[in-house]
C-alpha cells in the first residue's frame, strides 16, 4: 500500500496530507453549522477558526517531536515533513484549546459556549483524521490473526493494510476512528438536551474520548513514551478528570440557560 496519493516527480502528495486536510474541512463545516445555529458572530468565527487550526497543527507536531527529541535533534529538518506522521492530537487539543481561550477572552465571548460548539466539531474531525494512520501505517496494535480481525468486523481492505513487518497487527487506528464516529452522533443527540448547561458538552467529549483512548492507547505498540508510561494514557486521564468536573460538578455552580438548539429547530418545524 502505497502512502503517495499522487506523485508528480518533482511533488508528491500524501494520503496521510489528504486526511488531515478532510479533517479539518469536515470540523470546519460543522463548527460553522453550530455557530450560524447559535447566531455566533461569523466574522468572529472565522478568524477564530483560522487562529486555532493554525496553532493546533503547531501544537500538535511539537507534541510530538517533544518526546522523540532523540531522533529530531540529530535530523531537525525532518522536523517539518508532517506528511510523514507525527501530529498528536492532544497537542493539538492543547495548543488549539488555549489559542481560542485567548482569542474568546479577548473578544469577551462566553468561552464554554464556544468550546461546546467547537467540540462537536473536532470529534468528527477525529474520526476522519485517523484515516491518514491507516495509510501510513501507523496507530497500530499487536500481532494478530486476520481470523480474528475477521470475526470482529474489520473490513477486509482495512485487514490487508494492518500486514505490517511480517505480521496482521490490530487496527487501533480504525476502533478509534469507529468510537469518534458514534460520539459524534451523540453529541448531535445530547445537544439537544434541553436542560443542557454551557461547558457540559465539552465535558461529555472529554470524557467520551478519553476514557477510549486510554483503552485504545494500552493496545497499541507505536505510543509516545514518557520513561515506562505512555504520554496519550496519562492525557486522557487529566483530560476525563476535567470532562467529569464540567459535565457533572460545574452545571451545579453555574446558572441554567435555554438550549438554543431545541429552539431553533423547535422553530423550523414550526
Amino acid at each position: 500500500m502505497s502512502r503517495i496519493a499522487l506523485d508528480l516527480g518533482f511533488f508528491q502528495i500524501y494520503w496521510y496530507s489528504i486526511f488531515i486536510l478532510l479533517a479539518i474541512l469536515g470540523a470546519s463545516v460543522v463548527i460553522y453549522l453550530e455557530t450560524k445555529k447559535k447566531h455566533i458572530n461569523q466574522d468572529f468565527f472565522i478568524n477564530l477558526l483560522f487562529y486555532t487550526v493554525i496553532f493546533g497543527i503547531i501544537g500538535a507536531r511539537i507534541y510530538y517531536v517533544t518526546f522523540h527529541l532523540d531522533y529530531y535533534s540529530k535530523n531537525p529538518l525532518e522536523i517539518l515533513e508532517v506528511w510523514n506522521g507525527g501530529l498528536a492530537i492532544h497537542g493539538g487539543i492543547l495548543f488549539g484549546g488555549i489559542t481560542a481561550l485567548i482569542y474568546c477572552k479577548k473578544y469577551k465571548q462566553n468561552t464554554l459556549k464556544i468550546f461546546d460548539m467547537i467540540v462537536v466539531g473536532l470529534m468528527i474531525g477525529q474520526a476522519i483524521g485517523r484515516w491518514g494512520n491507516f495509510f501510513n501505517q501507523e496507530a497500530y496494535g499487536a500481532v494478530t490473526t486476520v481470523a480474528k480481525l475477521q470475526s470482529a468486523g474489520v473490513p477486509q481492505f482495512v485487514i490487508n493494510g494492518m500486514y505490517i513487518m511480517g505480521d496482521y497487527h490490530q487496527p487501533t487506528f480504525f476502533y478509534e476512528s469507529i468510537w469518534n464516529l458514534f460520539g459524534f452522533v451523540a453529541l448531535l443527540l445530547i445537544r439537544k438536551y434541553p436542560r443542557l448547561k454551557n461547558g457540559q458538552l465539552m465535558g461529555f467529549y472529554l470524557i467520551w474520548y478519553s476514557a477510549a483512548r486510554f483503552v485504545i492507547e494500552g493496545m497499541r505498540m507505536d505510543s509516545l513514551m514518557l520513561g515506562n508510561f505512555k504520554v496519550a494514557q496519562i492525557a486522557s486521564i487529566i483530560c476525563l478528570l476535567i470532562g467529569l468536573y464540567f459535565f457533572i460538578i460545574h452545571p451545579k455552580r453555574s446558572p441554567r440557560f435555554e438550549n438554543l438548539y431545541a429552539k431553533d429547530e423547535q422553530n423550523e418545524r414550526e
